[in-house]
């Protein structure tokens, strides 16, 4: 039995036939003229070509996808110049005008002076394996969003935002720019859900944090559910003047919503105290002691009277 195809148009028919039997491609091409000397005929059935039309390397790189043309063609020359062994990934397209999933797995083919000579390889559909993989990063990309996600408001959480400060804060130290901080708390919520209970409650939580979310106009802006009733937004590249807009912004919104609460002492509806803050960090300024600066400032808004700002 021979050890490449290099028999295969020379009438070894028992290994031809073991070779063709199979769902795998063989296939081989030379590596002087860089073109097919065989492959096998179940190419017609996997992609619809013919195969006796399979001539050269350009028939083989022309029915590839355009995406991924470039990368594969340069990364399987550069591996067969070097003489290694490889596999490849691509999407190979049918006179349809479809793509399959297709794994490539080639031996370089070396003669008796160490130079290249040929390469052999298999073809094998793995169109399936991709769709399974690509369910199954989008089962994870969709649970990581909603660990990221906070289950009743839909908006951000607490974990989302403590890893987006630390983004955004390492930036603005590179940078030196200023980073803005909003915290925002609803006025005498427990006296809220006291009145109403904690099913309303939850309602109202959800038309403040989507009343918020209207007013993060720019995409950086990022707003999250700090806990209970309190909320954070993270303004990156923003001084304190518009951040204290965009905190206006947020006062004025809620309170154009006009939901009811007798119980407030601040107003006979729902309103916002907020507390504003801005720093361009130092090397070594820690984003903690950022958030309790704000938090103070939050906490006076609330000893001025509630439904005001403080920055």
């Amino acid at each position: 039995m021979p050890t490449h195809l290099d028999d295969l148009t020379q009438g070894d028919s028992l290994y031809k036939t073991l070779l063709e039997s199979t769902r795998a491609i063989p296939w081989k091409i030379d590596w002087e003229t860089l073109t097919f000397v065989y492959i096998g005929p179940q190419i017609e059935e996997l992609l619809g070509w013919k195969q006796d039309s399979w001539v050269g390397i350009n028939d083989w790189a022309e029915r590839m996808h355009p995406d991924d043309r470039e990368r594969v063609v340069n990364f399987c020359v550069a591996q067969s110049k070097a003489g290694a062994d490889h596999e490849a990934d691509y999407r190979a397209l049918t006179p349809e005008g479809e793509y399959i999933w297709i794994r490539d797995v080639v031996h370089v083919v070396r003669n008796s002076d160490g130079q290249v000579e040929s390469l052999i390889g298999f073809m094998f559909d793995i169109t399936e394996r991709k769709k399974n993989e690509q369910e199954l990063l989008q089962l994870q990309q969709q649970l990581q969003e909603l660990s990221f996600k906070d289950a009743l408001t839909g908006i951000a959480n607490r974990r989302m935002f403590d890893e987006r400060l630390e983004a955004e804060w390492s930036d603005a130290q590179r940078h030196q720019q200023p980073l803005s901080l909003i915290m925002i708390d609803i006025d005498f919520f427990k006296q809220y859900n006291d009145i109403y209970g904690h099913v309303k409650g939850d309602s109202c939580l959800k038309k403040v944090a989507q009343t918020l979310n209207s007013a993060a106009l720019r995409s950086g802006d990022f707003l999250a559910r700090f806990g209970g009733e309190e909320f954070v937004m993270l303004l990156p590249k923003t001084d304190n003047d518009a951040a204290a807009k965009v905190a206006e912004r947020c006062r004025k919104l809620i309170f154009k919503q006009q939901i009811p609460h007798p119980a407030s002492d601040a107003s006979s509806v729902l309103t916002i105290s907020i507390g504003v803050g801005t720093h361009t960090p130092a090397r070594t300024d820690q984003a903690s002691d950022f958030i309790e600066a704000v938090d103070r400032r939050l906490y006076q808004s609330k000893q001025q009277g509630r439904n005001c700002i403080v920055r």
